[in-house]
């Protein structure tokens, strides 16, 4: 009975585990199947996806030239985004920009350089006068011409003139005259000038060294060809320059000869004194926000004048001069509307002549400053022996961009 009963034991061990063996046979062979359809569907949406995207959206390669691009790492491919669909009566995606030919540039013509016109008419003299000026080599140099017409049309001979940082010609139609001007910088203290008249056959050489000192300077200049002189030496200081010049008098008898100017501070003002062919003017300047006094005295003449300005405010300025050696004086009466407008109106008694001026725009900058590149300026004269023979004369000044 024992055996009968391990040999049921036995069969039902056995059976079970070939079932066992049978179950697990058939879960294998299930999720091998399973497995191979997912990735026959992953297989068939992918490729769709692809054929979708091929047909709706035109590739865009990345650009190595963008800082932020960040490439795949090796041996990886970036997942492909889905297809967006298009809503219904929305416009079609526009398309992508063209490439940007980056093809160099071998050759390109210079561009025209800019010429500027400036005409100025006086009503006094009734004569045009023009100047045509323009920039060559990329402001390397600039090229003049200057020339004038009356009211019957007639053109003077033009004046030709070209300038640049080391050159400068100038050419007179006229008479033929051609002056050369030229200087070099031999060092970063030494400095070479010359200046040469072709039709006459002379000119002057001169030397500037500047010494250690920025604000010295000595300067060597003779007139060539040579003519027996001493050469003429400059020395410039902060506080002004003297020269010493050797000069023939008559009689064929050389003497020398001093001028110069010397600056300073004396009492809150400035003064100064200039020395010329024996002649010594003093001159003193006191000015603040309001006033200004400036006398000035000639030796050996004695000869005495006072000048005296007072601003009244930021529009209105007086000036007065008086001449104590002749007893001429004149005034002068400002008055400013902005920048660009001015109003004077003055007498002087030595010509014995009242006048009153206007100007539209600036009286000491230039044309190209003013409103739309124009000056003008009206002035009306009033003769104090004959109020009734009054002039009214004008002046314009106007620059064109061509």
């Amino acid at each position: 009975m024992n055996h009968t009963n391990t040999l049921d034991t036995q069969k039902r061990s056995g059976g079970g585990l070939v079932d066992t063996v049978s179950r697990v046979s058939s879960i294998r062979h299930a999720r091998a199947h399973s497995l191979f359809l997912s990735f026959r569907f992953r297989g068939a949406w992918s490729h769709r996806s692809e054929s979708v995207m091929a047909e709706s959206i035109t590739p865009i390669l990345p650009n190595s030239l963008n800082p932020n691009y960040q490439a795949p790492a090796t041996g990886t491919v970036p997942p492909s985004p889905p297809p967006s669909l298009p809503l219904a009566g929305s416009p079609p995606p526009p398309p992508p920009p063209a490439a940007a030919s980056r093809t160099p540039v071998v050759f390109s013509f210079p561009k025209r350089p800019l010429v500027r016109l400036t005409s100025e008419f006086d009503s006094d003299s009734s004569v045009f006068f023009h100047k045509v000026s323009c920039k060559l080599l990329d402001s390397f140099a600039k090229l003049k011409l200057s020339f004038s017409n009356n009211h019957k049309g007639e053109l003077s001979p033009p004046q030709l003139t070209f300038v640049s940082k080391n050159l400068s010609v100038h050419h007179n139609c006229e008479d033929q005259s051609t002056l050369i001007n030229g200087s070099v910088d031999v060092g970063p203290r030494l400095l070479l000038r010359a200046s040469h008249h072709l039709q006459a056959q002379e000119g002057e050489a001169t030397v500037v060294a500047k010494l250690a000192d920025p604000g010295y300077a000595l300067e060597l200049s003779s007139p060539v060809p040579y003519v027996g002189l001493q050469p003429k030496a400059t020395l410039k200081f902060p506080l002004g320059e003297v020269s010493v010049e050797e000069k023939e008098a008559e009689e064929k008898q050389r003497m020398l000869s001093i001028n110069g100017i010397v600056k300073g501070q004396i009492l809150n003002g400035l003064c100064t004194a200039h020395y010329a062919d024996e002649d010594l003017k003093l001159r003193y300047l006191y000015k603040d926000e309001e006033l200004s006094l400036i006398p000035t005295l000639c030796l050996p003449s004695n000869a005495l004048s006072f000048a005296f300005k007072r601003r009244f405010g930021p529009s209105d300025k007086l000036s007065y001069w008086y001449n104590f050696d002749s007893n001429y004086w004149s005034a002068v009466y400002k008055h400013t509307y902005g920048k660009d407008l001015k109003l004077k109106a003055g007498y002087d008694s030595e010509v014995r002549l009242g006048w009153a001026s206007l100007w539209v725009g600036d009286e000491g900058g230039k044309a190209k400053t003013a409103p739309m590149k124009m000056k003008v300026q009206f002035m009306l004269q009033v003769p104090q022996d004959d109020i009734q023979s009054l002039a009214l004369m004008f002046r314009v000044k106007k620059r064109w961009d061509i």
